[in-house]
């Protein structure tokens, strides 16, 4: 390696566009795992152990030999910044682009999701070579396209139609009508590389279908198996067309060795060796949920919202292809070699992982009456787990037994399994009538275990509802057989008892005075035919605490398992108990493991949220409105009194000065008009110069009272 120690030694400042992109992040992520040119040391080198140690450890991004991820992303993921990203930019203009274009070694666009990158990658690589006699030293142009670009492409040989694609057919490529951009610029690409590869090198990856991880384009199938909400995974049309894919750490590795090993050729193929049909791809996903498929017409995939235009076009292309050049020349530590459906588990596993899809495993238990079901029942509805209660898992035991032989019959089918199912129903019913409905525990035990192991709980999660009831029920049932742990731990980490038993232990308990009150209070339509008969409850009552004094309880189990319990006391019958109950378990389970909701169920629940705002609205309006009402006929009430009290006022007061001024009027009259009325006649007839003067002297000298 002294020879190649200048070379691998170097950093390369890696552009990245479109960070927050399922592809572009996981490429990220990858580089900057990695080693400058450890895909140029052959695996048999001693010295590439050295190489894997440094890639194992945290990336330092000053470090000398590692590639310095940096790249744009968008405003809504900027708070949300990955640990393996050197520097994110948003909303750049391009002349802040350029400049971080022109200070990168390796810059990387990837036009796979969305088609509005194709201008931005067209006006890049322009911009780019254009200024190439500017750059202070090489730069390379990587461009992750998608096979779409080859989708109508005519066979190589027309007499076998199932000879593969590889990358010398380029030329002869021809794109899908909704692709047409990708391949403009792909030939774009490719010629401005070709003016001065040893300045400014480009090169093009038609990369398969991506997987993994989260997923991308299989998302949908992924998500439809985990849910387990259809008894079958859907299949859009006949499902015979050959979907060329990769894994999205595969086609990573493929871009590392390309910075790398900087190849003459400058179009690449990126896909696996496998030769998976739609159906095949499907039917493996399936087998993480319902287990089984169903085809259905080709033009029901436009009704699946989840599923883009650019999605749809891709799960229906049709095309052998095989990318002799990588195998030959790279270096490549495959992780999915052999394609999606081979690796089925392992692509599954890190779906889950990825998405954080973690089964949330709960027990609630206590005494008779004390509101287990009805906790249970609240924890399913927020965490959206399965509800598994004795009772109700025999019944639907027995009914699915009787199903399945009754179907097994009718195909004339006399396989093992229908003989195995037919002798268990059988088994079940005679353990019944021999004890008066009631089945032996091991019997329970099976069936339990066959229940907590199905693929909706072993996916989602349960809430295991007062079962095990006993120290020994509780061991036979979340314990296996050693040499199924060996089994079991060749192809997993988690043995299978690990993978039922609860993570979390709630124990309610209440006194008995509060439980028996519980019981009475029942009506007698709920209480007639059940275990809450007054015989029968208490019984079970006395039976649990008998059970629960021992030594060896289903507690003690749980504690030999270092699960730490839980215990709640249920002091009353008021709903707010229930509510501190569920504030309790929600802040020791935490926050849900799983999909949030749907999009139906967002706009579900929007629009009933608007419903109850129009609701209250109208409430409050009609209030208001009353309110004035009520206001406006009070004013109107208390106008009229005080006007009907101001005319009142003025009558009496009138009557009052009316009275107050007869006296006076009758003074006036007798003695002082008679007098005046003489003076004024007296005052016509002589006629004097004032006659105001003279009126005055005439009655003071005529006054009657003077007299």
């Amino acid at each position: 390696m002294a020879g190649g120690e200048e070379r691998v030694r170097l950093s390369k400042r890696v552009f990245i566009h479109s960070l927050h992109t399922y592809t572009s992040r996981h490429i990220a992520q990858y580089l900057d795992s990695c080693v400058v040119g450890a895909s140029l040391i052959d695996e048999a080198d001693p010295e590439s152990e050295e190489e894997e140690t440094v890639r194992d450890e945290p990336a330092n991004k000053s470090k000398q030999g590692t590639f310095q991820v940096v790249g744009t992303t968008s405003a809504k993921s900027e708070e949300q910044k990955s640990s393996f990203i050197a520097a994110e930019y948003t909303n750049l203009t391009h002349e802040e682009l350029f400049h971080h274009l022109m200070e990168s070694d390796v810059i990387i666009y990837n036009i796979t999701e969305h088609a509005h990158q194709i201008d931005e990658a067209s006006w890049a690589v322009s911009a780019l070579h254009k200024e190439m006699e500017a750059f202070s030293g090489s730069k390379m142009f990587i461009l992750i396209s998608t096979v779409m670009t080859w989708a109508l492409s005519k066979p190589v040989d027309p007499d076998d139609p199932e000879f593969p694609f590889t990358e010398e057919d380029y030329r002869r490529r021809k794109a899908h009508p909704n692709f047409k951009d990708h391949i403009a610029l792909e030939k774009l690409v490719v010629k401005l590389g070709k003016t001065n590869p040893s300045r400014f090198s480009t090169y093009v990856v038609a990369s398969g279908l991506q997987y993994g991880m989260e997923e991308q384009v299989f998302h949908f199938f992924f998500k439809t198996s985990w849910q387990g909400e259809v008894p079958r995974v859907p299949v859009f049309g006949e499902g015979s067309n050959i979907i060329p894919a990769i894994h999205i750490k595969d086609l990573a590795s493929v871009v590392q060795n390309i910075i790398d090993h900087k190849p003459k050729p400058q179009y690449f193929l990126a896909v696996d060796d496998s030769k998976n049909t739609f159906e095949d791809i499907a039917r493996a996903i399936a087998l993480f949920g319902p287990g089984k498929i169903q085809k259905v017409p080709k033009e029901d995939v436009y009704l699946t919202q989840d599923l883009t235009q650019t999605d749809i076009d891709s799960l229906f292309v049709d095309l052998r292809m095989e990318a002799l050049f990588l195998k030959e020349n790279f270096n490549i530590h495959w992780v999915c070699e052999n394609g999606i459906v081979e690796n089925a588990e392992r692509v599954t596993e890190e779906y889950k992982l990825a998405r954080g899809l973690l089964p949330v495993r709960i027990c609630v238990l206590g005494p008779p009456a004390v509101g287990k079901s009805t906790v249970a029942e609240k924890i399913c509805k927020h965490y959206k787990l399965h509800h598994v209660r004795l009772k109700e898992t025999i019944a639907e035991t027995l009914a699915n037994l009787e199903a399945y032989v009754r179907a097994e019959e009718e195909d004339d089918e006399n396989d093992e399994s229908l003989a195995e199912a037919q002798e268990f129903l059988e088994t079940l019913k005679e353990n019944m009538e021999q004890n008066e409905g009631r089945l032996d525990d091991q019997h329970i035990i099976r069936i339990m275990k066959d229940k907590l192991m199905s693929k909706p709980c072993r996916n989602q999660g349960f809430v295991l509802d007062g079962f095990p009831k006993t120290y020994e029920q509780a061991k036979e049932l979340f314990s296996t057989d050693d040499d199924d742990d060996e089994m079991e731990d060749a192809r997993s980490k988690i043995p299978p008892h690990h993978k039922i038993i609860p993570e979390f232990v709630f124990s309610l308990d209440a006194t008995d005075a509060l439980l028996k009150k519980r019981v009475l209070n029942l009506p007698e339509s709920v209480v007639e035919g059940t275990s809450y008969s007054q015989d029968k409850f208490l019984r079970r009552l006395v039976s649990f605490r008998e059970n629960n004094s021992e030594d060896e309880t289903v507690l003690n189990y749980f504690d030999e398992l270092e699960i730490l319990t839980e215990h709640i006391e249920i002091t009353s019958d008021d709903d707010l108990e229930y509510l501190l109950v569920m504030e309790k378990v929600i802040k020791s389970v935490g926050n849900p493991r799983n999909y949030g909701p749907s999009s139906e169920e967002v706009e579900q629940e929007e629009r009933r949220q608007a419903e109850i705002r129009l609701r209250e609205q109208a409430a409050r309006q009609a209030e208001m409105e009353c309110k004035e009402a009520e206001e406006t006929a009070q004013r109107t009430q208390r106008w009229e009194e005080w006007s009907q009290h101001l005319e009142e006022a003025k009558r009496q007061e009138d009557e009052l000065l009316e009275a107050q001024s007869v006296p006076m009027r009758h003074y006036l009259m007798r003695d002082v008009m008679p007098t005046l009325t003489q003076g004024l006649i007296e005052c016509c007839r002589i006629r004097p110069e004032d006659p105001v003067d003279f009126l005055a002297e005439y009655l003071l000298k005529n006054n009657p009272q003077a007299e």
